[in-house]
């Protein structure tokens, strides 16, 4: 399934049957990745008084009820409703998902107490190109971050000088395997998130921000198609499926 692409004078094509995703899936399990001092999330047959809405149980389907948060338990992606008073839906502001996106491999920096992805860092990677989306893989990258129990471990994140030159380069879409692009505790300041929506300015309804994804060590850095894809929640934020698509040509 060899798909052509015409972006903006260029022509390119990807294969639709190889599609690599990046996402962490949600599992009703205490080693699901979590962040934020919140429980597992749970998954369970619904009940119909005495009666267990399950195929095990004697019913004729299986009808689950799922209880989790978005931002604690998985691949999500959310819009600037998650720090704004004003209530924004990113299924509302997310109306595109097809994007030219660059994946790049960081290893973030020591400053005081914490490691911190900078605006240098970032420059190094990105250098002159443009892209819709980038994708921020850091290393170590091992596959403990499938079901890494993030709460009171101040895991790394971007300073503010990197969310800003992310947003003067008219990337539309951060793409990160953090639990947040900002500190775990951090006084409420969310320097980047609001950086990168420019809240102080002109706000980026259509920027995202994705979390908690996974970059397999087999992915090269480099360009490739993302097809940013969302569960239609209205709410600052929702699970979400990026998959990158390698460019043939």
């Amino acid at each position: 399934m060899i798909a052509t692409i015409q972006y903006n004078s260029k022509k390119l094509q990807i294969d639709l049957s190889l599609p690599i995703d990046i996402s962490i899936p949600l599992r009703a399990s205490k080693s699901n990745v979590n962040a934020w001092y919140i429980d597992a999330p749970v998954i369970e047959p619904a009940k119909d008084g005495e009666r267990v809405v399950s195929v095990e149980e004697g019913a004729c389907v299986n009808f689950n009820n799922i209880s989790f948060n978005p931002h604690a338990h998985g691949t999500h992606t959310e819009c600037v409703g998650h720090i704004t008073k004003k209530v924004h839906s990113v299924n509302k502001n997310l109306k595109q998902f097809f994007f030219l996106a660059e994946v790049i491999t960081v290893a973030p920096e020591k400053l005081n107490d914490d490691f911190v992805i900078s605006k240098k860092q970032l420059r190094f990677a990105i250098g002159s190109k443009k892209r819709d989306a980038i994708i921020i893989r850091t290393i170590p990258n091992t596959k403990e971050k499938l079901t890494a129990q993030y709460s009171h471990t101040n895991p790394p994140y971007l300073l503010e000088d990197a969310a800003i030159y992310l947003c003067e380069k008219d990337v539309k879409h951060l793409l990160i395997d953090m639990p947040s692009v900002d500190k775990e505790k951090d006084e409420c300041t969310l320097l980047a998130h609001n950086a990168f929506w420019n809240t102080k300015g002109k706000i980026r309804l259509d920027a995202t921000i994705t979390e908690f994804i996974f970059v397999p060590n087999i992915v090269e850095d480099g360009m490739y198609f993302l097809n940013l894809h969302i569960a239609p929640f209205e709410n600052d934020a929702s699970p979400s499926k990026p998959i990158l698509y390698k460019i043939m040509s």
